[in-house]
């Protein structure tokens, strides 16, 4: 019963593909709406992070000792800030995706899937755009710097990571705009939570081998490890470590299928309390 409900709901959120891509390209609209630069924010925004990180840890403390991540730290950190900008847009997007479309939810019948979805599908396109740069980064940095790029066939292993990724985002995404539906703290406490997470998800610091408890908590978040099996695959030319890699698979898949569940059980119960 529960494939065949699956196979249903895939099947309706199908048929209502046109309206998805609607939504997305809705809100690319709307984020960039009277902007002079337009698109050029989804590369200015991880770019001027990465720009700050750097300054801070290579001038202003000087911490290249400690980070020893092999590579120049400009690079490192840009190669987590771009999923990472990827994951909190999404992220940031579903959580109000509900509410912000009442009237939708209230007056017409559709999956309600479509809105967390069109929130992550308009954030990919700001993480293709932001890709490209990194390709620029990396052919910069091989020819200006004593670190060398040379391609592999690990590469091919991106798309792996790249789905594993959306699939945790999309059953948080789910789940933070139920929640937010039902409890409106829910996106001011997402708020004020998810600056803390960029620095347990080894996105701008290497992850920690040393036992403390920061290593803990990062090995603890599926995140780290798919931060770092992108800068396995396009920088350093390996796989993905796959004991944390497959940690991760296995805890988005669960998370997208979980979130898929509750958010379609609960879903009758949308236009009651929105």
């Amino acid at each position: 019963m529960r494939a065949v409900a699956s196979i249903g709901m895939t099947s309706g959120l199908a048929r209502f593909y046109d309206l998805l891509l609607s939504l997305a390209w809705r809100d690319i609209r709307v984020r960039y709406k009277q902007s002079v630069l337009g698109i050029a924010w989804a590369v200015l925004l991880p770019l001027s992070m990465m720009l700050v990180f750097t300054f801070v840890f290579t001038r202003a403390i000087d911490a290249r000792g400690v980070l020893n991540v092999n590579m120049p730290y400009a690079l490192f950190a840009y190669s987590g800030l771009v999923p990472w900008a990827f994951f909190s847009s999404s992220l940031g997007g579903s959580v109000n995706s509900l509410v912000a479309n009442r009237n939708l939810v209230t007056k017409v019948y559709f999956p309600r899937e479509v809105f967390p979805l069109s929130c992550v599908a308009s954030a990919f396109v700001d993480f293709c755009v932001a890709m490209t740069v990194l390709a620029g980064l990396m052919v910069y940095f091989h020819h200006r710097s004593t670190w060398s790029f040379e391609p592999t066939l690990a590469m091919t292993f991106l798309p792996v990571v790249i789905l594993v990724q959306v699939a945790l985002t999309i059953g948080l995404g789910m789940i933070l705009a139920m929640a937010n539906l039902f409890y409106r703290d829910v996106r001011q406490i997402f708020g004020a939570s998810i600056q803390l997470l960029m620095f347990v998800s080894a996105v701008v610091v290497p992850t920690p081998s040393d036992g403390s408890t920061l290593a803990r908590v990062i090995a603890i978040n599926p995140l780290s490890p798919i931060i770092n099996a992108y800068r396995d695959c396009i920088i350093f030319g390996r796989l993905p470590d796959s004991g944390p890699f497959l940690y991760a698979t296995v805890v988005a898949m669960v998370t997208l299928v979980v979130g898929w569940f509750l958010f379609r059980r609960a879903s009758y119960k949308f236009a009651e309390c929105i």
